[in-house]
């Protein structure tokens, strides 16, 4: 799905991430789901704020498998990669990748080849026994995984 880089961009795009979990049976209660849409909000306005280029749309991509929802969320600033950094308390903004970090099982940043302006920002977060139905697609998450980092959530019964 592509989104014009603006904020409303970014919240028509996490509005459309978490109807489309919806539609995939998961429950707007679950841990899963409400992980992602959060992660899908972060990520959006990071592109917004940090991966903005005139005239330049962002896309998000959302696939899932019975154990893992998977968000891609790209722009087309490759120079200008996200990193997590610690802010005073008072700070009101600069937190959103270490939110990304608490909520997903394992996320990376993604550089396109050579001659491909962008990055992909990557995160997924494995769901729950309950939270599992038979209507989340059988597609696996796309792309090379090997940046991945894992992350740990301190959350009783978070899989990892």
């Amino acid at each position: 799905m592509r989104f014009s880089s603006t904020p409303r961009g970014a919240r028509l795009a996490r509005r459309l991430v978490a109807k489309r979990l919806e539609q995939w049976g998961c429950s707007p209660e679950g841990e899963a789901y409400q992980s992602m849409v959060s992660i899908a909000g972060e990520l959006c306005a990071n592109a917004v704020r940090h991966g903005h280029v005139p005239g330049r749309d962002f896309r998000v991509c959302l696939t899932a498998t019975d154990a893992v929802l998977c968000i891609e969320v790209t722009d087309t600033r490759g120079e200008r990669r996200p990193k997590p950094r610690s802010n005073p308390c008072d700070a009101e903004n600069g937190r959103g990748l270490l939110i990304v970090g608490m909520l997903a099982d394992r996320w990376a940043v993604v550089a396109h080849p050579p001659g491909h302006p962008g990055k992909t920002v990557r995160a997924e977060v494995h769901t729950q026994p309950a939270e599992s139905s038979a209507n989340l697609p059988s597609q696996a998450p796309s792309g090379d995984r090997s940046g991945l980092r894992s992350t740990r959530r301190g959350r009783p019964g978070a899989t990892r």
